[in-house]
Parts: structure tokens; C-alpha cells; sequence
């Protein structure tokens, strides 16, 4: 390999470096950070302060972040073992009710959510439900 540069391989860097145009800067398209439009959440095997603890914090990031639908599956809590204790509530005990109702009862929550309802079937039917969030406002 010759160490000499040609003379047309000046002309050539020379016109390069004088064109006012420049490459584009590939790294910049990489930049653009790109968000779901809905996120899942899967609370099978949290207890009842554990998956509210999470739901709480998911909504407050998802809003945030400008996401608008969570999908949450909590299962239909057919193996909860709620109906061998009396002192339980069958019902709220459940993951598929209480966090519903944990979420409603909460004022700072509900200021964030539009609706909550049940999920479609082929993303949980009555084992999982979505909530979907209010458009972020930009004080």
C-alpha cells in the first residue's frame, strides 16, 4: 500500500470539507426514545399491601411517561384459600376486587385515572383489568 495520497484524493477531501453540507448524525436518530403505548402488570402471588404498593407506583410512572393504558392481571383468585378464614372478606381479599376498589378510594390515584374496567378476553377477560390514565398536564 502506497503512504502518498493522490492528487484527486486531495481535490476529493478538499471539496468535502468545503461543502457547507453535513452528514447526518446518525447518533441523534438513536436518541428518540421511543414508549409503549400500554403497559402490563402481572400481580399473580402479591399480597394484597404489595400489589397496592405497585399499582400505585405504576400509575404515578405511567402517567408521567405518557402511557395510557396499564393491563393488569391479577387472576380470578379461584385458588385463594380466603374461604378458610372467617375473619376474611372473600371478596376484598381477592386482587381482582381490591385493587379496583384500592385505586377508587384513592383520591390521588383517581385524579390520574379516566376509567378502570375489565380487560378483553384474549388479555385476561375477568382475570385482569385495564386502567386507563387522563393526558398528562403540563403546568
Amino acid at each position: 500500500m502506497s503512504s502518498k495520497i493522490s492528487d484527486k484524493d486531495k481535490t476529493d477531501w478538499e471539496n468535502f470539507l468545503a461543502k457547507e453540507d453535513r452528514l447526518p448524525d446518525k447518533d441523534l436518530k438513536k436518541s428518540k426514545r421511543i414508549f409503549p403505548s400500554q403497559i402490563k402488570c402481572d400481580l399473580h402471588g402479591y399480597s394484597l399491601d404489595t400489589a397496592n404498593d405497585k399499582i400505585k407506583e405504576l400509575i404515578n410512572h405511567a402517567y408521567n411517561i405518557g402511557i395510557k393504558k396499564i393491563l393488569i392481571v391479577t387472576g380470578k383468585g379461584l385458588r385463594s384459600d380466603n374461604e378458610k378464614n372467617p375473619y376474611i372478606s372473600k371478596d376484598l381479599s381477592i386482587l381482582k376486587n381490591s385493587v379496583p376498589n384500592y385505586i377508587k378510594s384513592n383520591i390521588e390515584l383517581m385524579e390520574l385515572v379516566q376509567e378502570i374496567k375489565e380487560a378483553d378476553v384474549n388479555d385476561g377477560g375477568s382475570g385482569a383489568f385495564y386502567i386507563f390514565l387522563k393526558e398528562k398536564i403540563i403546568k
